[in-house]
């Protein structure tokens, strides 16, 4: 052929590339792959997670310093406050409490979103990815109408607006990209997202709404208080 061909021994077919090559069957014919750079996690992460702690301490130390802690009066079991609210992070579940009973705003409803939010990652429609519209889209409607009204009737039956009309709200952006015509960034954007996603809004947004009522809105007897209202 005119060529003169040397037979060499390589585990690197990137190596010889014009050449022949003979590959062992213990060999796994790939081209190797440069190594991207790397830190060890000790000290280059651990350093910064320490120098991060350290500022955030001295931040607090500061504060503490110069503002004065939001404190009532010494707890006196003689004078109850009016109303006696819970830290704000559990403000939302004494908000539950009361619309439902104890059991059910305290302790089903809790369990059930968390609960639901374990379990819905492990659904089909999940790992793949896929939009809440991208199949079964009739079957996926009729669901979603059936599981919606169900818990839109339990919620006015208890009269749980403030969780009601986030409920309606997120649902009708649900059904923004089954009834529109128009293809849009927006539109397609709401469509890709997995029914995993829309659930978990749906937890923040509740979460949300109640925690704030509970630390805005509720004053003695937790009756329905503006916040502007007893600063005159």
């Amino acid at each position: 052929m005119g060529k003169d061909f040397k037979v060499e021994e390589t585990k690197d077919a990137k190596k010889v590339p014009k050449r022949i090559a003979f590959i062992k069957g213990t060999t796994a014919a790939r081209v190797k792959q440069k190594e991207e750079e790397m830190v060890m996690t000790v000290p280059h992460l651990v350093v910064k997670e320490i120098i991060a702690f350290e500022v955030m301490v001295i931040a607090l130390a500061l504060l503490a310093l110069f503002f004065d802690a939001p404190l009532e009066w010494i707890a006196n079991p003689d004078h109850t406050p009016n109303p006696a609210k819970a830290p704000w992070y559990f403000l939302g579940l004494q908000e539950l409490l009361h619309y439902f009973p104890p059991v059910v705003g305290g302790v089903l409803l809790p369990a059930l979103a968390v609960i639901a939010l374990i379990v819905i990652p492990y659904f089909r429609i999940n790992i793949k990815r896929e939009g809440l519209w991208k199949e079964d889209r009739q079957q996926t409607f009729v669901a979603l109408v059936v599981s919606v009204g169900m818990v839109s009737i339990v919620l006015l039956m208890f009269k749980v607006y403030a969780m009601l009309i986030p409920t309606l709200l997120i649902t009708a952006l649900m059904f923004v990209p089954y009834f529109s015509k128009r293809e849009n960034r927006f539109v397609g954007w709401l469509g890709s997202r997995p029914i995993s996603w829309w659930v978990m809004t749906w937890f923040v947004v509740i979460a949300v709404v109640l925690t704030a009522i509970g630390t805005l809105f509720r004053g003695p007897g937790w009756s329905w208080t503006w916040p502007w209202e007893g600063i005159y």
